[in-house]
């Protein structure tokens, strides 16, 4: 046997691939190769928009192993099963994946570890393949993880990281293994309009320019709601288009506040990755409870469907859930201020919002998703959980020309700032002239109820 098997999973690209690399080494045959799993579906993380976008990078990693003499091989089902499957059909004596934090993630490294055992083959799992730093690296003395970002970030900060790895020049595949059919994102139904391509291509050059015009003004302009002064790359990190690593060394490169800024927020990504790590259940359960009474689904359900669909009355909340909706994507100060706004204002359970943004965001990953949410919400690593984001005041610090609230609400276009994040403060016929909802709650009404939920009134 001289044939192994790489397992893709969220880590969809040929450039700086540790698995691939170590699988390719020397004169071994490899078998590509990626596994559609039901089990997925069945936990509802198979979202139209992300099946759409992992539709872009199947097909372009399978294009990029075309290239060099490969082929992506693609299964459905079981993915332990698959896997050994595609083993024994190749006559593979090991296996090369990359290392995950989720709950399912080590579930299922578990069970295919000990099914290769037991056919005689070997499983090898590679870390930082889908971080920067291996979760689990770094802890604190009196803990098995950090649950403060800034004495985390100080230690990851002086890591040093591994090389890049270029993509592998040939890799030459086994004949006489099936593969089913590449999908494809026509026809999936219910997708954002303008939901972005996915791919290692389409990856590479969004990285490239986001280096070369839009780094280095990070620092100053990454609140800026209309600047989209934003990299755009968390779908790419989410799928694995990109390597995390390798984002690090180049951003490190170009250097400069607008750089060390970027890298602050792959530590971020690189910081709920390891907390999940070591708290599974936090995906669904709160990290620190406050013991909150939150409003019942059944009797929040109007104002739930209000925030869900943009008509809260409060505008700079609404442009956000819409572009949500439109784009399959969010603004961060946007993620910030309307998971503030359900989980503070109306005092909705944190898990309602992160399951809808999971049904939309093409980047929804559960650690950044989750733990982000419980953050915002207060019930996890935040270190003031009590903070109420007010959006109006957001709204003028973030917005101010209101352009951003222009783009996305357009019945209000006609509003010059600071009019326009506050419409209710016009009267009659100036009033009755936009199709604008009232406010669904007086925010000093929401904060209010929010305080009595925790105990704090």
């Amino acid at each position: 046997m001289n044939v192994s098997v790489v397992l893709f999973t969220a880590d969809l690209r040929l450039n700086d691939h540790p698995p691939l690399r170590a699988a390719s080494d020397g004169s071994r045959q490899v078998v590509p190769l990626f596994v559609r799993d039901p089990a997925v579906d069945g936990a509802g993380f198979a979202a139209p928009n992300r099946l759409a976008f992992l539709a872009d990078c199947l097909r372009d990693l399978d294009a990029g192993l075309r290239d060099r003499g490969g082929r992506l091989v693609v299964r459905s089902g079981d993915v332990v099963e698959q896997v050994c499957k595609v083993a024994a059909e190749a006559d593979a004596d090991e296996v090369h994946m990359a290392a995950d934090v989720s709950g399912h993630a080590h579930r299922r490294e578990a069970r295919l570890r000990l099914a290769l055992e037991r056919e005689g083959r070997r499983l090898h799992v590679h870390e930082t393949v889908t971080t920067a730093v291996t979760p689990g690296a770094l802890t604190p003395a009196s803990s098995d993880h950090f649950a403060v970002f800034t004495p985390y970030y100080r230690q990851w900060s002086q890591q040093r990281l591994r090389d890049v790895l270029a993509a592998p020049r040939t890799v030459r595949v086994p004949e006489g293994v099936v593969s089913g059919q590449l999908s494809s994102r026509d026809g999936l139904p219910e997708l954002s309009p303008g939901l972005a391509a996915g791919g290692e291509v389409a990856g590479r050059k969004r990285l490239t320019g986001w280096l070369r015009s839009g780094i280095a003004a990070y620092e100053d302009r990454h609140d800026d709601l209309a600047g989209d002064a934003t990299s755009h790359l968390s779908p790419h990190l989410h799928f694995g288009t990109l390597s995390s690593v390798e984002l690090v060394h180049r951003a490190r490169g170009v250097g400069g506040p607008g750089a060390e800024a970027f890298v602050r927020q792959l530590a971020w990504r690189d910081f709920n990755r390891q907390v999940l790590a070591a708290r599974t259940q936090a995906a669904t359960a709160d990290y620190r409870t406050k013991h909150d009474r939150w409003r019942s689904e059944r009797a929040a359900r109007e104002d739930i469907e209000a925030w869900k669909e943009g008509r809260t009355g409060y505008p700079i909340v609404d442009a956000a859930m819409r572009q949500l909706r439109h784009e399959g994507w969010m603004h961060n100060r946007g993620r910030l201020l309307t998971a503030s706004f359900l989980a503070k204002t109306l005092y909705v359970d944190w898990r309602v919002g992160a399951r809808h943004f999971l049904s939309l965001l093409v980047d929804g990953d559960v650690a950044n998703n989750q733990l982000n949410w419980q953050w915002m919400a207060g019930t996890g690593t935040d270190s003031r959980p009590n903070r109420v984001l007010n959006p109006v005041t957001q709204a003028k610090r973030y917005d101010p020309d209101g352009a951003y609230v222009r783009r996305w609400i357009p019945e209000l276009d006609s509003l010059s700032a600071p009019l326009i994040h506050e419409p209710w403060k016009l009267t009659g016929l100036d009033r009755a002239a936009i199709d604008y909802p009232d406010p669904i709650v007086e925010l000093s009404e929401g904060l209010a109820r929010f305080r009595r939920g925790r105990d704090r009134d």
